[in-house]
């Protein structure tokens, strides 16, 4: 029987599904929200004096529940307030300690996500789509955008983004240049 000590917290985040922003508090353990959306073992997220609003709507309050509970696989983002509450440099980083960070623009089927993307090494897209050890990867300075509603704009210092729910990828520093 394990009786080491647990140290839980609540920090505060917004997270977004194709259809739905929900912001609240998600019960976290030391290795912050990163670790709690990359653990394997659940498949579920509950989030703590929630409110509920749809995605064309976003300041619209739908509703206000204590717990909301949703299915990972369905979460698109996870915005925080601040970097530190995605978890400890060493679970953000992957271990790394050589970080170069990539300015990236990323969308999803409902967002485009502008951000600096840190990269051990040099950067393999193949590996990071394929990696299931981590299906939620942070992104830092991040703003993020409905693509058919760009009302909807949330400017974030940490967020997470589903590795699974990416259809593109381009580097900022990797813009074509115009004809003249």
């Amino acid at each position: 029987m394990d009786t080491s000590p647990r140290t839980y917290r609540f920090l505060p985040a917004a997270v977004y599904t194709p259809g739905y922003r929900v912001v609240g508090k998600i019960m976290v353990s030391t290795n912050g929200i990163m670790g709690i959306m990359n653990d394997i073992t659940k498949s579920h997220l509950e989030i703590h004096a929630a409110r509920l609003a749809r995605i064309h709507m976003p300041t619209k309050l739908v509703d206000h529940f204590e717990i909301i509970r949703l299915v990972k696989s369905q979460v698109v983002v996870v915005c925080t307030a601040r970097r530190e509450d995605l978890g400890p440099t060493g679970i953000v980083r992957g271990g790394y300690s050589n970080i170069t960070e990539m300015p990236v623009r990323l969308a999803t089927n409902v967002f485009e996500i502008e951000g600096k993307l840190q990269v051990a090494g040099r950067f393999d897209f193949v590996a990071m789509i394929s990696d299931r050890t981590r299906n939620f990867i942070p992104m830092f300075d991040s703003t993020l955008t409905a693509i058919l509603l760009p009302n909807l704009r949330v400017e974030s210092p940490g967020i997470l983004f589903n590795r699974e729910k990416i259809d593109m990828l381009a580097f900022l520093n990797q813009r074509a240049k115009e004809d003249k």
